[in-house]
């Protein structure tokens, strides 16, 4: 159904198969969505993907918030070698960490984020302390001013991306996070990655209006390793395209929880999100979201209990808003960045021109663009 319907759209002439399926599913009424792929109801070019249970043993899948590797439902696509989606492998409550990490600690210094190329630094010393009391009582309208929060689109951590150069540098690096470097550690090993290392993040912050250009993941100096795409909070359709972009996309639901996993010939693939969508369940959050963490935590958890307090500012954020979180390995395993000149890259925003090498506007979310 998804080939078909991208077939349908792509005889004509003028734009790119992608440029116009992109279009296409930004402007469509969100009531008819057939032609995307949902992982939920696998059929037609989807098929199930084996995991390498024994790369990570439970205790360690439980330490990182997971189900037990054997439970895990993994799907690839026909035509996309290396591409793997796994469907809500998190424990009961243990989404809730990533969204507050997210929120609360990954925006803090030393990591970069958008607000900091337009605001003082002094301003943006605590998104989380300034906006969380606007955003407990915030209400449905439209008008009301957006917390420093609501403003947030990305925050690089590690090895901190550069916007304008589209590289990374030996000289713009600070510690990643080591919770979330486990987590990515324990879905790699599972995908058959053993090694992998956690050395750069991307974290977007998407509301209703958002949307993602189209683009490809090229940056990294080594492309053997996996990019990881953790996704939380509302829904959206991703597009998963070739190696050009005449080559239409086919189009998937993400929901929160998902992780998709591109290796390999798909790690190389052009990618965009056209649209973000309420989550199917008609509920103001997905029901995953409601679940209670564990009291019970095991010896070395890198999950922490959110308090009522703090759930309560970050679901109120995530009515309206999806996180997500796309860990990269830069180096391989002893290889050094090439010899730097010019500019040190201080997270320098991203040009109207385009992002990874592509014509589309930069990797960061405008309202009411197309790309």
């Amino acid at each position: 159904m998804a080939k078909m319907a991208a077939a349908a759209l792509t005889r004509e002439g003028g734009e790119d198969a992608f440029r116009r399926l992109f279009r296409f599913y930004r402007q469509r009424d969100a009531s008819d969505l057939r032609g995307v792929v949902d992982f939920s109801a696998p059929g037609g070019q989807v098929f199930r993907s084996q995991l390498s249970i024994s790369s990570v043993s439970d205790q360690d899948a439980y330490r990182a918030g997971l189900q037990p590797v054997s439970q895990w439902k993994a799907y690839g696509l026909k035509g996309y070698p290396g591409f793997i989606f796994i469907l809500n492998p998190f424990l009961p409550g243990c989404q809730r960490h990533w969204v507050k990490q997210c929120l609360k600690l990954y925006p803090q210094k030393p990591n970069v984020c958008n607000l900091d190329l337009h605001m003082a630094p002094e301003k943006t010393i605590d998104l989380w302390g300034q906006s969380k009391e606007q955003l407990r009582k915030k209400g449905s309208s439209k008008w009301e001013p957006r917390s420093l929060l609501e403003k947030l689109r990305w925050v690089t951590l590690g090895y901190h991306y550069n916007w304008d150069t589209k590289k990374y540098s030996a000289n713009h690096h600070t510690p990643f996070p080591s919770d979330l470097a486990f987590l990515s550690e324990q879905v790699a090993a599972a995908c058959g990655f053993r090694g992998f290392q956690a050395q750069a993040g991307i974290l977007n912050y998407y509301h209703f209006d958002s949307s993602l250009g189209i683009h490809v993941d090229e940056s990294e100096l080594d492309h053997s390793r996996p990019l990881l795409s953790f996704s939380f909070g509302q829904s959206s359709i991703f597009l998963l395209g070739g190696l050009k972009r005449e080559e239409a996309p086919t189009a998937m639901f993400m929901h929160s929880g998902d992780i998709m996993v591109m290796s390999g010939f798909s790690r190389l693939l052009y990618h965009a999100v056209p649209r973000v969508l309420p989550n199917p369940e008609g509920t103001a959050l997905p029901s995953c979201l409601d679940q209670a963490l564990s009291s019970d935590l095991p010896v070395g958890s890198v999950i922490e209990h959110s308090s009522d307090e703090d759930w309560q500012v970050c679901a109120k954020y995530l009515q309206s808003s999806r996180i997500n979180m796309t860990i990269r390995q830069v180096l391989a395993e002893g290889q050094k960045f090439p010899e730097e000149s010019g500019t040190k890259g201080k997270g320098q925003a991203p040009s109207e021109d385009g992002h990874h090498q592509d014509n589309s506007r930069a990797k960061r979310h405008k309202p009411n663009t197309d790309s």
